[in-house]
């Protein structure tokens, strides 16, 4: 068995703790697996052996700053939520790249925010991304909840919107009658708090040129949050 079939064996089965390649002629070949508690490592006399130890997720954190760091989430994680990035998972197109929405094991659903290849943002625009999404401090309940970095893929966590945006409601007949008089009056003012906000208010002075109705976000009590 060689160490990528060992790996697949040990993420498989929820007592194994961590996962070796027995490397008796040190030829990685043979698969050493530890379930329960590491008791029985050695220290051998010349050449060490790579051990590989699982860790929840929840344990993983991507420091950014001193002050400033998130959950890092498996790439593995994110595709089983989304059932390998289904067409039928994506539920928008933001300006770097797709929105897909993701339901973990736990039940959680969540969006996740998938930068494209194309989009020429690098690791620094995507942690400098991150760093402002933390700073700002407006009241806001969409969280921004971990980040995924694995080669080329960089994607942003949130906790999931279930009624989407303001557009679907404007545009649609039958959902624009849910939006009566003082729920249009929330979002106006909410509109206007926000972008007060983020140009005058916030110590991370920010113009938001690109404010409309597919970038207002709605929970499940048709409450304006800013996307």
């Amino acid at each position: 068995m060689t160490l990528k079939e060992c790996r697949k064996v040990c993420s498989r089965n929820c007592s194994c703790t961590a996962y070796s390649s027995l490397d008796i002629s040190y030829g990685d070949q043979g698969c050493l697996l530890w379930y329960g508690e590491l008791i029985d490592i050695r220290k051998l006399p010349e050449r060490g052996i790579d051990i590989f130890i699982k860790m929840d997720p929840s344990e993983q954190k991507l420091k950014f700053r001193d002050d400033i760091e998130f959950p890092l989430l498996l790439f593995s994680t994110i595709e089983r939520s989304t059932k390998n990035f289904l067409f039928n998972q994506k539920i928008g197109e933001g300006g770097v790249g797709p929105i897909f929405k993701g339901v973990l094991e736990e039940g959680q659903e969540i969006a996740i925010k998938r930068l494209s290849r194309t989009s020429m943002q690098g690791l620094d625009e995507y942690k400098n991304k991150v760093i402002y999404i933390s700073k700002l401090q407006h009241q806001n309940p969409m969280r921004l909840l971990g980040c995924c970095i694995q080669g080329e893929e960089k994607m942003l966590i949130y906790e999931y919107m279930p009624n989407k945006s303001l557009d679907l409601y404007i545009f649609d007949k039958t959902k624009s009658k849910l939006l009566d008089w003082p729920k249009w009056f929330d979002i106006i003012n909410g509109i206007a708090h926000r972008l007060s906000y983020l140009h005058q208010d916030s110590q991370l002075r920010i113009i938001h040129r690109d404010h409309k109705a597919s970038n207002i976000l709605l929970d499940k009590d048709i409450r304006l949050w800013h996307g």
